[in-house]
């Protein structure tokens, strides 16, 4: 799946695995399956808590994550795309 915009995206199997997949990550929080992976996280509205908690869990299963605080300091400000 490349995309998900809603939960109805999913069939009944797709939401058992994903299922399956939170409770063993559950049981072990630092999981490192995204090692040598690089994250970006981009906010285009002010926020704190779900920033860091977005970086923490990312950073939990072995990311690096990038990002920036304010758009005012990218070219998305001028308007270029991603």
């Amino acid at each position: 799946m490349k995309s998900l915009i809603s939960i109805n995206d999913f069939n009944k199997e797709e939401m058992l695995h994903v299922l399956d997949l939170a409770t063993k990550y559950e049981a072990e929080p630092n999981c490192p399956i995204f090692t040598d992976k690089v994250i970006a996280c981009i906010f285009f509205e002010p926020s704190t808590r779900t920033r860091l908690s977005f970086e923490t869990a990312a950073s939990r299963l072995g990311a690096r994550v990038i990002g920036f605080a304010s758009l005012a300091a990218t070219s998305i400000a001028k308007g270029e795309s991603l």
